[in-house]
């Protein structure tokens, strides 16, 4: 019995050995197979709190024996995350928006003197159009007669007309008379009779009636009696204007008529020095300085290195029922720009030197995604329809236009006239008035979106202006000042007070402000403060987000070893499919055909271990009497 047990214990001390040095060397291809990673999440984590330079972190490892300061200093840590990538959210927010910085800088140098239009403020009576003109002042006479009781004076002319004179008269009478201008009820603008007692003058509205070709129509009311006359008077003098078929017939210049004197930086200007247009309602006009070879420059400030006119005022064979002003117009813009005079022209008055000095401002954007500037407009969704560089404004006509030529088959007499189009004249579109008006309340709503669609320019140039009025010529000095002026220009001046006007334009100073923007967040600028926030919430430096990536990475690392030795694993433990062209199996489903899948039979066979040979040895007294004797 003790031999056996002697023979038993080295073979279950090598069978022991052997598994320890299994084990051993299970782990050891374990260890391995991670090579420079870790066995678990666990070990990970540890690590990484004890060795990381995130503040906070050590914390929850040398406090893992007291769940209580464990868990308020994982809730600390978490909570700290948190706050901070709320700053970091509201900074990459506050990068986006793209803010700009405004970048003031005052510039000292040589002027460019910009572009001056003058314009006489009253439209011009053409000799192209004037029978038809001389008509329209008839109708009028008769139609204020018949609304105010008011009879017109009008100037003798020679009333005397030709067979074809006489067939556009009556054109002329034919589309009044389907426009006439009318009197209707203020409240609900209802067509009363004219000599209703019932209705005081107060209680109507003057305006004229536009219809379409089915005989839609609505009131074109004002309530000022002037503006209704005025308007009325407008809208056919444009289908008077439109008729003419060749434009250059309007183009009478009679600038020394209009311009009595003329100087720059005391030399005296010429014919080469400005340019002629006709302006619907402000007739003849005459820019100055734009002509873009040979451009005036102000080396000095100061009203004798300025421009200086002196323009006539008187009005002369002009429309009265157009322009209710006396004086001239005039506009400071930048070469290349149209003058659009309603807009940024201002009038000056008759018998007073108007002094207007000037201070140059240049504006620049940045365009992209920091605001919605364009450089040249070529991306913008509208056809320039000037000859002149890109402006908002122009844009904002064009885009007008367009529209009128879409929806009303005709062009705006005021606007540039786009390829195979026509301008609008009611003796071939009818009803162009109708839908005109119409337009017009839409385009000012912004249902056309011309506003939308008209994009501020990146880089523009503005004058600002300032005006001082005294009287010119004074009451001692005016009588040798008329009388050389009308020796000059051979022309005598009937009316001294409201004869001649002066202006003097000039540059206040030799500066000129420049208005400029840089981007107020840029990538450095982020970087740094996302970096401040950091250092605030956690103390820590670009080694420790590098720390923080390299434990983000491991743990992906870890995620895709582990999942790998699972799947393993599961394979090792899947038993063996037999092979499906077994002897076995074919004959099995030969008997059972109806089966879907074949049995597994289990063989268990018992292995009975055989005696050693020293278990074979007699065991009696003999065996004792050996032990004995020994």
């Amino acid at each position: 019995s003790g031999s056996a047990k002697a023979g038993k214990m080295p073979e279950e001390e090598k069978m022991r050995q052997y598994k320890q040095e299994d084990e051993q060397q299970q782990k050891e291809e374990e260890r391995e197979g991670l090579i420079e990673f870790y066995s678990s999440y666990q070990e990970l984590f540890q690590f990484f709190c004890s060795n990381t330079t995130i503040h906070g972190a050590i914390r929850l490892v040398c406090s893992k024996k007291n769940k209580m300061k464990t868990a308020f200093w994982s809730v600390l840590f978490f909570l700290t995350f948190g706050l901070m990538y709320w700053q970091f959210g509201i900074l990459y927010r506050e990068y986006f928006s793209y803010p700009v910085n405004l970048n003031l800088n005052l510039n000292s140098d040589r002027l460019t003197f910009p572009a001056v239009t003058l314009c006489t403020l009253n439209p011009y009576r053409y000799s192209a159009i004037r029978k038809q003109l001389d008509k329209l002042d008839q109708i009028t006479q008769q139609t204020l007669l018949d609304l105010y009781d008011y009879n017109m004076s009008l100037p003798q002319r020679d009333w005397s007309t030709s067979s074809t004179q006489r067939r556009s008269s009556r054109s002329l009478l034919h589309h009044v008379q389907r426009h006439p201008l009318r009197r209707q009820k203020r409240d609900n603008l209802v067509n009363l009779p004219e000599n209703s007692p019932s209705v005081d003058k107060n209680d109507w509205k003057i305006g004229f009636v536009l219809c379409n070709e089915n005989n839609d129509c609505f009131h074109q009311a004002y309530s000022s009696g002037v503006d209704a006359v005025r308007e009325w008077y407008s809208f056919h003098y444009i289908n008077i204007l439109a008729q003419v078929p060749d434009a250059k017939a309007l183009d009478e210049s009679d600038f020394e008529n209009f311009i009595y004197a003329c100087r720059f930086n005391e030399a005296t200007c010429d014919k080469a020095n400005y340019t002629h247009f006709h302006h619907p309602l402000y007739g003849n006009c005459y820019t100055f300085n734009d002509n873009s070879s040979s451009l005036w420059t102000s080396s000095l400030p100061g009203i004798n290195n300025g421009l200086s006119l002196v323009v006539r005022t008187e009005q002369n064979d002009f429309i009265p029922l157009l322009s209710t002003v006396t004086g001239a117009r005039v506009m400071v813009h930048d070469q290349n720009e149209p003058a659009f005079m309603d807009d940024g022209g201002f009038n000056v008055r008759p018998g007073i030197e108007t002094s207007i000095s000037m201070r140059k401002e240049m504006t620049v954007r940045l365009g992209g995604s920091y605001s919605d500037c364009t450089e040249d407009g070529s991306d913008v969704p509208v056809q320039n329809l000037y000859s002149s560089r890109y402006t908002e404004q122009v844009c904002i006509r064009s885009c007008f236009q367009l529209n009128m030529v879409e929806r009303c088959g005709c062009a705006y007499y005021f606007y540039p006239l786009p390829d195979g189009a026509q301008y609008c004249d009611y003796t071939k579109h009818t009803a162009w008035g109708y839908c005109y008006y119409k337009l017009l309340a839409e385009f000012k709503a912004d249902v056309l979106g011309c506003f939308h669609k008209c994009r501020k320019p990146c880089k523009m140039t503005e004058y600002q202006l300032s005006a001082g009025y005294s009287r010119w010529p004074s009451a001692v000095s005016e009588d040798w000042v008329f009388y050389v002026l009308s020796q000059q220009n051979k022309y005598n001046i009937t009316s001294k007070r409201n004869g001649v006007a002066k202006v003097n334009i000039f540059f206040e100073e030799w500066n000129y402000k420049t208005n400029g923007e840089s981007p107020a967040f840029t990538v450095v600028t982020l970087l740094s403060n996302l970096g401040n926030q950091w250092s605030l919430w956690f103390g820590s430096s670009v080694l420790s987000v590098m720390e923080l990536a390299e434990l983000v990475l491991d743990f992906i690392a870890i995620t895709f070893i582990l999942a790998f030795r699972w799947f393993r694993s599961r394979q090792k433990l899947s038993p063996p499919r037999p092979p499906p062209n077994s002897q076995d199996n074919t004959a099995f489903q030969d008997e059972a055909p109806a089966l879907s899948a074949p049995h597994r039979f289990t063989v268990e066979a018992v292995v009975t271990t055989l005696p050693s040979y020293n278990s074979l040895e007699p065991r009696g007294p003999s065996r004792d009497g050996e032990d004995g004797h020994k």
